[in-house]
């Protein structure tokens, strides 16, 4: 109606071109006495300095384990979705507080299960979402905290040689490590600080076996 103030919603507005960004602001602009645009993203720092001024930023943390948990649980029950404890806690962990994510890994975890009649346990939960089994990664990190390299080579060449990128791996190890328990804290702080270093390698391009070992 005449008069009423539009509100326009922009999902992923950080995947614009710097070209389409500009052309946004000029239409912001334009209509600024009558419409709002609310712009979701998920790096700010991709959208242009131009359309970031003119707007008031708010940032949302991740979700906890629990408040994914409870969603998933919802889900499973409306859905009639079997599942196991540790199918839940894969989805938690490839999901890192991203809502949308969990429900998807879900999805595709419990499409996996009904066409081979199971249920979403943990082994359908990483086969579908292509993922470095965190059991291997621990035993590479208890390998190390006790000094057996080979052991933690030999888990390291088989997940290489399963497909994994260098970056998805160590990805993994960093997350298993931040939750692993087992260890004393000063190790862990030295192992983080150890494969952060690592990690800054590979996203500059040295993506090889040889820069993981």
């Amino acid at each position: 109606p005449k008069g009423r103030l539009k509100i326009i919603i922009l999902d992923e507005a950080d995947s614009m071109t710097t070209a389409a960004q500009q052309a946004l602001r000029r239409t912001m602009e334009i209509y600024s006495n009558s419409t709002r645009f609310c712009l979701a993203c998920n790096v700010s720092t991709k959208i242009i300095e131009a359309i970031q001024s003119r707007t008031a930023i708010l940032r949302y943390s991740r979700l906890t384990h629990e408040q994914i948990l409870a969603n998933l649980f919802k889900i499973c029950q409306a859905e009639s979705i079997p599942y196991t404890d540790d199918g839940l806690e894969a989805i938690l962990f490839t999901a890192e507080g991203d809502m949308r994510h969990a429900i998807n890994n879900l999805q595709a975890s419990s499409s996996l299960a009904n066409s081979t009649g199971g249920m979403v346990d943990q082994k359908t939960v990483f086969q579908v979402c292509d993922h470095p089994h965190p059991k291997i990664v621990r035993e590479i990190i208890a390998a190390c905290d006790v000094g057996d390299l080979n052991t933690a080579l030999d888990r390291l060449n088989k997940l290489w040689n399963s497909g994994y990128a260098a970056s998805d791996i160590i990805g993994t190890v960093f997350k298993v490590t931040q939750a692993h328990d087992g260890i004393a804290e000063g190790i862990k702080l030295e192992f983080l600080r150890e494969i952060g270093v690592c990690h800054l390698r590979i996203a500059k391009g040295v993506n090889s076996l040889l820069q993981l070992k």
